[in-house]
């Protein structure tokens, strides 16, 4: 008999260890399950940059498209606030000129660009640190006076007689949009003004010495009452990427990389929505 209580004693403690095995390999099959639906924290809590200071400190050179003044000015005193101790600097300008000065050393920490074409160029030497990252879009308006007095509803009508039309270069990206946008309506359209960044085609605009300048939807909107835009379904084949990467031997690089990781956070995301731009 007790033989027998002992045999069985001795098959319960077998099967105990037995079962505590199989449930430490649940938990491992747990962890490694859990292990494989990890994803980058900046992509599943996009706000986390936004929420906690990076702990970086000096001075942060932003090189950014013109159309990014309004709104990249309002996130550079945000992230300011965000991270004591930290200055941001613009430099704003047509996207072709910064990639050029990028590419010729010119001390920046970060490169947003208005489209993919002129971050290939920065990428292409190398003067990139990792991969670009799309961040908004934008699209294209016609902008006029107020009362729209000349009457234009579409781009056919840019090629009135006696119109005075401003345009961006056609190495800037809003000037290569609005080549696209142009060539898919099958007019021609004369320009009075080729400016190097679309800023300096809608002060043309707004000084009155244009009578329409084709801009960014997100121009139109900053220049609040100063101009009307003009919608034309044409711009939906001329739509820009806007990407944006930290620069390769940038002066402060753990600032560089903050500035982009609060861009793409949900505050960045917001002011870029209010401004008009459209998600990537």
């Amino acid at each position: 008999m007790r033989t027998r209580n002992a045999v069985t004693a001795a098959m319960l403690a077998v099967a105990m260890v037995a079962l505590a095995g199989c449930g430490d390999d649940d938990k491992k099959d747990d962890k490694g399950k859990e292990s494989d639906r990890k994803v980058d924290p900046g992509a599943s809590a996009p706000g986390a940059a936004a929420s906690a200071p990076a702990n970086v400190k000096g001075t942060v050179t932003v090189f950014a498209a013109a159309s990014l003044t309004e709104t990249f000015t309002a996130l550079g005193k945000q992230f300011e606030q965000a991270n004591p101790g930290v200055t941001v600097k613009f430099n704003y300008g047509g996207s072709s000129a910064l990639a050029a000065s990028i590419n010729q050393g010119a001390p920046a920490d970060v490169f947003a660009s208005a489209d993919e074409k002129n971050m290939k160029l920065v990428s292409d030497a190398k003067n990139n640190d990792g991969a670009p990252v799309a961040f908004a879009k934008n699209t294209l308006q016609i902008a006029v006076a107020p009362g729209n007095p000349k009457g234009i509803n579409s781009l056919a009508d840019l090629n009135k007689s006696g119109l005075k039309v401003a345009l961006c270069a056609p190495q800037v990206p809003c000037g290569a949009a609005a080549k696209t946008a142009i060539d898919a309506a099958g007019v021609k359209v004369t320009p009075a003004t080729l400016e190097q960044d679309v800023k300096a085609a809608m002060t043309k605009l707004t000084l009155g010495e244009v009578d329409a300048a084709l801009v960014y939807r997100t121009d139109v909107k900053a220049a609040g009452a100063k101009v009307v835009g003009v919608d034309f379904p044409e711009s939906a084949k001329a739509v820009n990427t806007y990407p944006i990467t930290p620069v390769a031997k940038a002066p402060n690089g753990a600032a560089a990389k903050a500035f982009v990781a609060y861009v793409l956070s949900e505050p960045g995301r917001t002011a870029l929505t209010a401004a008009g731009f459209q998600a990537p």
